[in-house]
This record gives structure tokens, C-alpha cells and sequence, in this order.
């Protein structure tokens, strides 16, 4: 069980977009399953943001590129929209990612505001010191993003009936959920911090 929340909390919800749910073009099964789960901690936070894919055409993890995945998650397409089942009206701000041609980026960290401004430093201007974090997908972004945090000195609490793993390789989720653990982050489920 997570200690108790504060104003100094906030839910990170890492890539909730259409392409990486069922029916998209990189989904992680039962993406869309964690919605559900995503909305009830954000009822019971004050502060919620987003991170997001929002790759050009030409992005450099795309495989006409030498990258390992199909194209997704392209700048102003439907695949790059948040899922319908989101619930938008709590987010604060929106942080895109990866939206250099050449530049990888799987950390929501690695993500700008609309104004420039990035994650880490907006979170600290509003004295934030601990992380809920949920979201697509666990052994990729989900994970980068965990481990960033914890790198810049956050608590993070991973919620687990909140994120979905991709599974490449059988098995990829509970590893990175291991890796993110031994680094220090603690687990919840959203009806715990509900």
C-alpha cells in the first residue's frame, strides 16, 4: 500500500493512445483494458498529465527506417489520438515525445509541454514528489519512463491493473516490472489509492 497521497502527487499516464490498443497499428493486447483502472486513480488525484507518441512520418523506430516497429502513433493521425475511453477532462498537460525525425524517445521524461517545457522540470516547479504512473506499454515506455523518474529523485508507484505489456518476447512485462521494482518503484492498483 502506497503512503498517503498529497498535493505533491500526480498520475503520469504514459501513452494512452489508439494505436497501441487493440485495432491499432502496435497494440499491446487488452490495451484498452486499463481505461477503466487509468480514470479511477485520476478521480482520486489533483494533478494528472499525459505523456504521447507523436512521431513524423519519417521517424527513425519506423521500419522503412531500420527501426524495430510499423509506423504509429504519427503526428495528428486517428492511431495518434488518446484512446475515446480516456477520460479527458482531468489532464493538466500533455507531454509529446519523440517528435524529431532522428531522435528515439520512450520516456514520457523525454516528452516537451506545448510550450517546451519538459516533464522532469514541470513537475518540479509544482513541487511534485511522487509519481502514480500507468499507461502503454509496460516493457517499453511504461518502464523507460519509471526509470527516469526514479533516476530525478521521484517515489514512483507503478499501477499495476493499470498498465499492459506488449510481450514481444512471452514474458517482457513481468521482467520490466521486476527491473522497475529492484530500482525502487513500489506497486498499487487504482482502487488502492481510490
Amino acid at each position: 500500500m502506497p503512503p498517503n497521497r498529497d498535493i505533491h502527487d500526480v498520475l503520469l499516464i504514459v501513452d494512452p493512445q489508439v494505436d497501441f490498443c487493440p485495432g491499432g497499428a502496435l497494440p499491446a493486447p487488452d490495451g484498452d483494458a486499463i481505461f477503466p483502472a487509468v480514470n479511477r486513480a485520476a478521480r482520486a488525484l489533483s494533478l494528472v498529465v499525459a505523456s504521447r507518441d507523436w512521431h513524423p512520418p519519417d521517424h527513425c523506430s519506423f521500419r522503412e527506417r531500420g527501426g524495430p516497429w510499423p509506423p504509429h502513433c504519427v503526428a495528428g493521425t486517428p492511431g495518434a489520438e488518446f484512446h475515446p475511453d480516456l477520460d479527458q477532462s482531468r489532464l493538466q498537460e500533455v507531454f509529446s515525445k519523440a517528435t524529431e525525425p532522428d531522435r528515439e524517445a520512450y520516456s514520457a521524461f523525454q516528452g516537451t509541454a506545448s510550450d517546451g517545457t519538459d516533464l522532469g522540470h514541470w513537475l518540479r516547479q509544482r513541487g511534485v514528489r511522487r509519481l502514480y504512473v500507468a499507461g502503454l506499454a509496460t516493457d517499453y515506455c511504461v518502464r523507460a519512463s519509471v526509470l527516469d523518474a526514479l533516476g530525478e529523485g521521484f517515489e514512483v508507484v507503478v499501477l499495476t491493473d493499470a498498465i499492459r505489456a506488449v510481450d514481444a518476447r512471452p514474458g517482457d512485462g513481468d521482467r520490466a516490472l521486476a527491473e522497475m521494482r529492484a530500482a525502487g518503484a513500489t506497486t498499487a492498483t487504482s482502487e488502492e489509492i481510490a
